[in-house]
C-alpha cells in the first residue's frame, strides 16, 4: 500500500504514513488559468490509501482526480473532515439532500471510506460502500489534559453534542455537561450549564465543528460573567469561517485548538493514529 493526498491534506497525510511505514506518493498539481485543476502521480500502487479532507470545491475535485487516477487499484479513501455532512435533511421542496449527493459520488469507485467524527452517523449509509467512522474523543481527551487547566468542566455547546463531551471528559474522569439557552425576554438569551456552576472553574468547551464560532463565543463572555476561571475551546473539524478564530480570542478564551482533520495553525492534537490503527485492522482482521 502507498499513500497520497490532496493539497490540503499533507501533513495528516505524511503522518498516517510515517506511523504505517508507507510510502507517499508524489503528487503535482496545478491550476489552469480557467480553474480546472490538473494533477500528475509519479507512482502507482495494487493497494492506494486516499487521504482528503472536502472543506472547498477544488477539495473535492481533487479527490476525485485522485480517485481516477488510481481507479484500477484497491482504494482506501480516508475522509477526515467531509464537507457537506450537516446537509443531512430536506426542509423544502426543491432542495438537493446535499450530504447523499456528495456521499455517493465519493463512495462510487472505492473499496473503503473512513471518516473521522461525521456529523450524522446518518450519512455513512449514502457511500454505498464500507465505511467507518473512527472518534478522536480520546486523543481530545489527553490533550484536554495536557492544558494548563485544574478539575476542568466539560461542556458541550448544547445537549445534542452531550455525548461527546461525555466520552471526551471520562479521559480524565472530568465532570461534564452541555450548555442550555433559557430565552429572559424577547431579546435577551441566557446560556449556561444546565446542571453545574462554573464559578472559579476552568472550561472547557468541547465541539466536533466549529465554523463561524458565534455559539462559543456568546458562551464564553456569558460563563465569564458567570466567574468562570478560564475558557478553553477544543474541537474535532476546525472549518474557523468568517474569522471565527479572532472572534473566540476576543472574547477572553484562552486557547483554541483542533485536530489536523482541517490543517490549521491552532492544529494541535492529529487523527494520525486513529486513522492508522483502523488500517491495521482492516490489514490484519
Amino acid at each position: 500500500m502507498k499513500v497520497v493526498s490532496t493539497q490540503s491534506s499533507q501533513v495528516l497525510a505524511g503522518r498516517i504514513a510515517s506511523n504505517l511505514n508507507l510510502q507517499i506518493i508524489d503528487t503535482r498539481w496545478k491550476k489552469f488559468p480557467d480553474g480546472e485543476l490538473y494533477l500528475r502521480a509519479t507512482d502507482t500502487a495494487e493497494d492506494i490509501l486516499v487521504v482528503g479532507s472536502t472543506l472547498t470545491s477544488d477539495d473535492l475535485v481533487e479527490l476525485l482526480l485522485l480517485k481516477d487516477t488510481f481507479l484500477k487499484s484497491d482504494i482506501t479513501l480516508v475522509l477526515p473532515y467531509m464537507g457537506y455532512a450537516r446537509q443531512d435533511k430536506q426542509f423544502n421542496p426543491g432542495e438537493p439532500l446535499s450530504a447523499r449527493a456528495i456521499a455517493k459520488v465519493l463512495g462510487m469507485g472505492v473499496n473503503r471510506v473512513i471518516t473521522v467524527n461525521i456529523h450524522e452517523k446518518t450519512v455513512l449509509d449514502y457511500f454505498q460502500t464500507d465505511t467507518i467512522d473512527l472518534s478522536l474523543c480520546s486523543s481530545a481527551g489527553e490533550f484536554i489534559e495536557k492544558l494548563p487547566v485544574t478539575n476542568p468542566l466539560i461542556l458541550s455547546p448544547d445537549s445534542g453534542a452531550l455525548n461527546l463531551a461525555r466520552e471526551v471528559a471520562s479521559v480524565g474522569c472530568n465532570e461534564y455537561d452541555h450548555l442550555e439557552k433559557t430565552r429572559i425576554s424577547g431579546e435577551i438569551v441566557k446560556i449556561e450549564p444546565k446542571n453545574c456552576n462554573v464559578k472559579n472553574r476552568d472550561v472547557v468547551i468541547m465541539d466536533d465543528i466549529i465554523s463561524t464560532g458565534g455559539t462559543q463565543a456568546i458562551a464564553a463572555s456569558m460563563l465569564m460573567e458567570q466567574g468562570a476561571r478560564s475558557i478553553h475551546t477544543v474541537g474535532v473539524h476546525g472549518v474557523l469561517s468568517e474569522g471565527a478564530y479572532n472572534r473566540l480570542i476576543s472574547t477572553g478564551i484562552s486557547s483554541v485548538s483542533f485536530s489536523d482533520t482541517i490543517e490549521r495553525a491552532c492544529s494541535v492534537y492529529t487523527a494520525a493514529q486513529e486513522i492508522s490503527d483502523s488500517i491495521n485492522k482492516i490489514w490484519h482482521g
